[in-house]
């Protein structure tokens, strides 16, 4: 699968669950500490913003994500879409945090990753469906192990949790990146 198919597979649920999104909802506070609905999804914008355009890519301006999130969200994503459909740029080199690497290689193993846990974040807030697919979780683990200590830098995941007694594998995945199921 190519990053685009990649980003497809991610941001189609995402995009589901930030349309459904009640309007009265996005204030409700997410599972990530001081931040709302809306908040989760000024992340996801701004830090795809930042890589991307910090890796030669022009988005235009940034969309307003307190006008409203659902748009912002399905602007930045369409303008995405189109950016990783560029093989070339995907396979742009450099130095990354973890050694040399490709823009389409940090955008799968990263900020795919991000869409899902904040897919669960958004819906959780909004008091939607917030189930992970199994692919997705096994996708969310493999992240996890290979961020290794980063996964608990500041701005990425607060230090894991005990997971709840009999909880099922997203929750027991969700705990590890210090969220409560």
């Amino acid at each position: 699968m190519t990053t685009a198919d990649l980003h497809a597979a991610a941001e189609n649920p995402l995009t589901a669950v930030v349309d459904a999104v009640p309007a009265t909802a996005w204030s409700n506070p997410s599972p990530c500490e001081g931040w709302d609905a809306r908040d989760v999804v000024r992340h996801l914008v701004q830090t795809q913003r930042e890589f991307l355009t910090g890796r030669g890519a022009d988005l235009g301006p940034e969309p307003d994500v307190d006008a409203d999130p659902a748009a912002a969200w399905r602007e930045h994503t369409a303008r995405v879409r189109a950016l990783l459909a560029d093989e070339a740029f995907v396979g742009t080199s450099y130095d990354g945090h973890f050694g040399p690497t490709t823009v389409g290689a940090t955008f799968e193993q990263f900020y795919l990753w991000d869409m899902l846990v904040h897919r669960w974040d958004v819906a959780r807030a909004a008091g939607l469906d917030a189930d992970l697919a199994d692919d997705e979780l096994d996708r969310v683990e493999a992240g996890a192990d290979a961020f290794g200590d980063a996964l608990y830098w500041d701005g990425v995941c607060r230090p894991g949790t005990e997971p709840a007694p009999h909880a099922d594998r997203q929750g027991r995945v969700l705990a590890r990146l210090g969220r409560a199921a």
